[in-house]
């Protein structure tokens, strides 16, 4: 009897064991998800970070070209603008010259289809 209850106890122990031993790989597992989840959770948000800053870099590519064309026409406008008064200046007395000379050097002359009256 005595080795019969011996068994049963060592069975009891064993199954103790057994339920600890699966209790702890449960943890374990429980852990590990965990642990992966964190992870997974800093790999997404470092390849969020990445791809971010590669959105930023291609805006600003896109952004500062637009930049540059919008200041490229504003010093190409100026420099027109510029050209334009100085033709206008450098022209403008020699325009007025003409103009007067032309308005106020009047040669009367007779129309060529003036019938004198008889």
């Amino acid at each position: 009897m005595t080795s019969q209850s011996q068994g049963i106890q060592q069975l009891l122990q064993a199954e103790k064991r057994a339920k600890d031993k699966l209790e702890e790989a449960k943890k374990r597992k429980g852990k590990r998800l965990k642990q992966a989840k964190e992870e997974a959770t800093a790999e997404i948000d470092h390849y969020r970070l990445q791809r971010e800053k590669e959105f930023r870099n291609k805006e600003t590519n896109v952004m500062g070209s637009q930049g540059n064309l919008s200041a490229k026409i504003e010093e190409q406008t100026t420099e027109a603008i510029r050209n334009l008064t100085s033709s206008y200046h450098r022209n403008m007395e020699n325009m007025m010259k003409k103009l007067l000379s032309t308005i106020c050097d009047i040669s009367p002359e007779i129309h060529p289809n003036f019938r004198p009256a008889v």
